[in-house]
């Protein structure tokens, strides 16, 4: 978070000079930089591993608490022309904290008692890329639609004293995207920004609301809800999660 707390700071530096700037919020600017920093509680977490009768189905909710704990990710957007855009997200998210289990657990080859510390550690680093096409631009609103490629870096792990055990993926997931953005007045805007895709036997969402304020030609701030649903349910693993996200960030255009 200290970078993002640094982002913040500097954004009142530039943009305090330029406030009386009269915004442009219908340029469209070659690059955009956003960084996005807030709290995140877990309304769900649900883990098997394996998903047969091997396994016990666990909250890690139960473990590790619901939060708040700090977020923060870096969004990177080249706009290619009026039309045609791509953008890069880093997203990294890893929680540890120490509970206790309120019953014996069999996890990824480990048994765990009841009654004892236990560390739960939940890791979901994602990593994206954005194609995107802008197919409509009113008055009033703006549309994009397009394709994400996302590289998903997920652990969940138990440890208690001597025994460990841990469940690690690193794979591709093809999601839509689709963007919108409601002009209010030449100073705000409501954004609505999604990457999901649901089918066979997961899914994967990632949603935000948020309210944006343009602050000069360049920076401009925001803050909203986001939330991050989704998992998978194969033989191998059984693992569904939904966060929860109060979210303020700083985006700066050149």
């Amino acid at each position: 978070m200290k970078w993002t707390m640094i982002a913040l700071g500097a954004l009142g530096i530039a943009a305090a000079p330029a406030a009386a700037m009269q915004a442009d919020t219908r340029s469209t600017p070659t690059l955009q930089l956003e960084v996005e920093g807030g709290a995140l509680w877990q309304g769900r977490n649900d883990v098997q591993v394996p998903n047969d009768a091997a396994g016990t189905r666990f909250s890690l909710v139960d473990v590790a608490g619901s939060g708040p704990w700090p977020v923060a990710r870096l969004y990177a957007t080249w706009n290619i022309n009026e039309r045609h855009g791509v953008r890069v997200l880093l997203a990294p998210l890893r929680i540890s904290e120490t509970g206790a289990l309120d019953a014996p657990v069999d996890f990824a080859g480990g048994t765990f008692a009841t009654g004892v510390p236990t560390e739960g550690t939940y890791q979901f680093n994602s990593w994206r890329l954005t194609y995107r096409y802008r197919f409509h631009d009113g008055e009033d609103w703006r549309w994009w639609v397009g394709f994400t490629a996302k590289v998903r870096d997920a652990k969940i792990r138990l440890e208690q004293g001597p025994t460990a055990a841990e469940k690690t993926d690193v794979g591709f997931v093809p999601l839509l995207h689709v963007a919108g953005v409601r002009r209010i007045n030449d100073r705000w805007s409501a954004e609505l920004d999604v990457d999901a895709l649901a089918g066979g036997p997961g899914r994967a969402e990632d949603a935000a609301l948020k309210l944006r304020y343009e602050v000069n030609r360049r920076w401009s701030i925001a803050g909203g809800y986001r939330t991050v649903e989704g998992g998978a349910d194969v033989d191998e693993v059984y693992a569904f999660a939904w966060l929860h996200y109060a979210v303020l960030s700083a985006r700066v255009a050149f």
